[in-house]
């Protein structure tokens, strides 16, 4: 038997966990600025002040969750008087469903999602605030996903005014916004009391990409497994896509497919074969973002970009139930997230017949919705 063939209770990963997306690296390169920023608007919590609310921004897959997360674990270990929570917008999208989550990760205990107001909630929250006397610093990832029904003013509000009706209380938020093309403004009312410290992430330059996924390779596979050649095909799709996740799923995908073929070895042919997945990362995830209605309108017009509204609507209608308020409302908002191209045409009553077209491919789109 050849030396190169993978018995079935071999592998070729050393440490498989360096290659999961909610991995911290113990040495996290080329953000030294950025999470010296981090630090300096966080030092305040360490004398009993608040700490001084941050916008994090910059284009997905660029480690601004990695950077603020291991910022939190370092501040821990300097004082117990500080409570840290990441709540994910993609998935808790709404005001109730933040407080929830900050309950939840303060108190551990999963609160009813029924029966139970919004103040009434938040209130528990200030309540062990105050009696622990903790400062709050909630992390708001991808809030980018509360602005296109307006949970984000909604939750920010509740946020940072919670001292003026609850004297004591010290929250600061850290919002995390991914730069993909949604707009983003924050009432007046909010950014009155954000005031926030910007920090931008850019892109990675590809010697940097190179430098990461060479330590990911190094940490997650044992020696001599990823080729050269094939670790430079890695680097080029992370360097035209940007996103240093896919480069992740795609180290991951890579090594199942050259242990599929038993192999010790991964080759140039198991990253190209794996890049057809990695590649649609992005829109599956914020697909799976979306509710059961949402989907349904996305897989509409997906089958058939030929529609008018009008007709895109009674389809919608007959499948779903819902009345023509609550389907333009899910248009708009795919629309600003850039799941849809929705323009009008010079057909039609004044010119305003409307007609939406997938901003994907319709195949892809049809994939990540199976």
């Amino acid at each position: 038997m050849s030396k190169d063939i993978l018995l079935w209770d071999e592998t070729i990963f050393s440490n498989g966990e360096v290659l999961e997306f909610d991995y911290l690296p113990e040495h996290f390169v080329h953000r030294d600025s950025q999470m010296q920023a981090l630090r300096f608007s966080l030092k305040p919590a360490l004398r009993g002040m608040r700490p001084v609310n941050c916008l994090v921004k910059g284009p997905p897959g660029t480690g601004k969750t990695t950077a603020v997360m291991k910022v939190f674990n370092e501040v821990k270990e300097y004082t117990d008087d500080v409570a840290f929570v990441k709540v994910n917008c993609q998935i808790d999208s709404t005001r109730f469903a933040v407080v929830s989550r900050i309950y939840e990760q303060l108190v551990h205990i999963t609160p009813p999602s029924s029966g139970i107001s919004f103040r009434r909630l938040f209130e528990k929250v200030i309540k062990y605030l105050l009696d622990s006397n903790k400062t709050l610093v909630v992390a708001l990832d991808d809030i980018n996903y509360l602005f296109p029904e307006g949970h984000a003013d909604e939750v920010m509000y509740s946020l940072l005014r919670a001292h003026e009706q609850y004297p004591g209380a010290r929250i600061s938020v850290i919002a995390i916004i991914s730069d993909v093309g949604i707009p983003y403004s924050f009432d007046p009312r909010v950014g009155s009391v954000f005031l926030p410290e910007e920090i931008a992430f850019p892109r990675y330059e590809i010697s940097e990409i190179a430098d990461i996924i060479s330590s990911r390779v190094k940490h997650a596979f044992f020696k001599d497994v990823v080729s050269d050649e094939a670790l430079d095909m890695v680097v080029t799709y992370v360097d035209r896509t940007g996103d240093l996740r896919i480069g992740i799923d795609l180290l991951k995908r890579s090594g199942l497919n050259a242990e599929r073929r038993a192999s010790k070895n991964v080759s140039v042919e198991d990253v190209d074969k794996a890049y057809e997945a990695s590649r649609l990362l992005h829109l599956c995830r914020n697909i799976k973002s979306l509710s059961d209605h949402e989907k349904t309108l996305l897989g509409l017009i997906a089958k058939d970009s030929s529609l008018p509204t009008g007709e895109l609507y009674k389809l919608f209608h007959e499948v779903t139930g819902l009345g023509y308020t609550r389907f333009y409302e899910i248009i708009e908002k795919m629309h600003i997230s850039r799941l849809i191209d929705a323009d009008f045409s010079g057909k039609g009553m004044r010119g305003r017949t409307r007609y939406v077209a997938p901003a994907y491919d319709s195949k892809d789109i049809l994939k990540c919705l199976e």
